[in-house]
């Protein structure tokens, strides 16, 4: 390309060189490869005691709302969805697009929790407490640990939807979209196996 063709068509200063690293999603890979570890070492922690208490570890389903929590999960794998279309909407420079299912991301992230937080209050009721037993030990630990990173992730998207309320994303800039996105299908698959090993297995 001559000079002049090079002139007419600058590089966009917000759109990062091809040859040039992520820092941002690199730095995000490493968070959650680590985070990854410590959800390993509390499931790991979970079967350890699961199989060395087989005589007085109830069977799950007899005291867990399985039904409830199915639909929990259905709804946390929709966020899944919504956020997936919400980085697409921004690489097609749709704004109004990334905004709407970011919003609807928000909602499947907040349902989950309240949904999560009426089990608890019941199970609570019921007499299931950290102190009273290691299934309940086991159990607050691991799904409380989990809504955690979900509250922060609705927050973290409550922070990436106000930066879109801002212009801040357009067509040639929506890296920090993405990154988030890495985070919320990484707090949906954790949760996929929370489910599967405490609540099903």
């Amino acid at each position: 390309m001559d000079h002049a063709a090079a002139m007419e068509h600058p590089m966009d200063p917000a759109q990062p060189s091809p040859l040039s690293p992520n820092w941002g999603k690199i730095m995000m890979w490493l968070f959650l490869m680590s985070d990854a570890m410590s959800f390993a070492g509390l499931l790991c922690a979970y079967a350890a005691v699961r199989m060395s208490n087989p005589a007085v570890w109830p069977v799950p389903s007899s005291i867990l709302g399985v039904p409830l929590t199915a639909l929990n999960t259905f709804i946390l794998i929709c966020s899944s969805v919504t956020m997936v279309k919400a980085v697409s909407a921004i690489q097609k420079g749709d704004v109004v697009g990334l905004k709407r299912f970011l919003k609807w991301t928000m909602l499947g992230g907040a349902t989950f929790l309240g949904i999560q937080a009426y089990e608890w209050t019941h199970l609570i009721h019921e007499g299931l407490s950290v102190g009273g037993s290691l299934f309940g030990a086991t159990f607050f630990v691991l799904t409380g640990f989990h809504g955690c990173h979900v509250l922060s992730g609705v927050i973290y998207l409550g922070c990436i939807l106000s930066a879109a309320a801002r212009g801040r994303y357009t067509v040639h800039n929506w890296n920090s979209v993405e990154i988030v996105g890495l985070y919320w299908h990484f707090v949906d698959l954790i949760w996929i196996l929370v489910f599967t090993f405490v609540y099903l297995i």
